[in-house]
């Protein structure tokens, strides 16, 4: 014998709410209070409830498929934890509100990289897009997907971009202040910094944050020497071995993201130099890297999961209620909390 699957009623019943208000929780609609949703979800996680996505499709028209795209360099290696994140958190998002989830890469040094979105949008017949870091930043790309009536939310939106799409992130800029802010508590003047790649906003917000910090203790550009890296565990190590041979270098090593920062602790132990003890080393985003490392890394943590997870619901918010109201206009930046994680990369002087 085989039970009867449960249905939205039995959600309903379980949750002690009305069907129609199910319905909107699983639709991520509006108004409805954060522990009336709690209650639905614990009923739909207890009863295992699946939403069937094919039954909709047929009965709304829509695909019911979401893409999530990334943009990639494939002359060098993925940074696959932050995006690994981002996705766990967008398929959490998906299968609860019954969506489905595409992840695609597209080369972001591409001449034709609109072009190649605009592709996925009509070949794979895509509801909507959630764009990530740098394409969330580009003015003309979002233009056009916004041109094809398509739906996005962009992660970490930058610049511009923030005004025209609703988006998730961090306030970079204060991240980086506050990891700045460590350091210099722990007596720590001369720094360096391993950036992002050009144009990619939110890491120069971070930048922005150093700078700020450094301002605020009466430091200025003279007490950074920075390079610009490409997010990769080996632009890492080879950005850091340039600044080992100036016996006056720098006292604390600051990387735009973790897997900079590990290839920076990796060259680091490769030349004898002692983590923290002669060099403090810290990375952005609080991806498991930074903790499997020796010694594990002082980082800033961004609820990567949570974003990924926060801009399906926005996403699918959007698809069920036709977009931004009156009092709903478009370029909400939802800001999620970050904070510095202290481990064993950092002491003082």
């Amino acid at each position: 014998m085989t039970s009867k699957k449960p249905t939205i009623d039995d959600v309903a019943r379980r949750s002690g709410v009305a069907r129609v208000t199910v319905s909107r929780v699983l639709n991520g609609g509006p108004n409805v209070r954060d522990e009336v949703r709690a209650k639905v979800m614990q009923a739909v996680a207890a009863l295992d409830y699946k939403v069937n996505p094919q039954a909709r499709t047929l009965a709304g028209g829509a695909s019911r498929l979401l893409a999530l795209l990334f943009a990639s360099d494939l002359e060098a290696e993925p940074n696959s934890f932050y995006q690994s994140a981002l996705e766990l958190g967008a398929l959490r998002g998906c299968v609860a509100l019954g969506y489905q989830l595409l992840t695609h890469h597209i080369p972001e040094q591409s001449a034709d990289r609109i072009r190649q979105i605009v592709d996925v949008i009509a070949t794979q017949r895509c509801d909507g897009l959630i764009l990530t870091p740098p394409f969330s930043d580009d003015v003309d790309l979002i233009s056009e997907i916004l041109r094809l009536k398509c739906k996005v939310v962009a992660i970490s939106a930058g610049g511009a971009g923030r005004a025209l799409v609703d988006s998730i992130g961090i306030d970079d800029e204060k991240g980086g202040y506050d990891i700045a802010r460590h350091l210099l508590a722990l007596g720590h003047r001369r720094f360096a910094l391993i950036a992002g790649i050009a144009g990619h906003l939110s890491a120069d917000q971070r930048h922005d944050g150093l700078m700020r910090a450094l301002a605020e203790t009466g430091l200025g550009a003279e007490a950074v020497v920075w390079k610009r890296g490409d997010f990769t565990f080996r632009s890492g190590v080879e950005l850091a071995s340039g600044l080992f041979d100036d016996p006056l270098g720098p006292t604390a090593l600051i990387c735009a993201n973790d897997d900079m920062a590990a290839g920076a602790l990796s060259a680091a132990h490769a030349r004898g130099i002692v983590v923290p003890e002669q060099l403090s080393i810290t990375g952005f985003d609080d991806t498991p890297v930074s903790a499997i490392v020796w010694p594990p890394l002082t980082t800033v943590h961004q609820p990567l999961k949570i974003m990924g997870e926060r801009a399906v619901r926005r996403l699918v918010h959007s698809l069920t209620n036709g977009g931004a109201g009156a009092d709903e206009p478009l370029g909400r930046f939802e800001r999620l909390d970050h904070r510095v994680v202290v481990r064993g990369s950092t002491s003082a002087v």
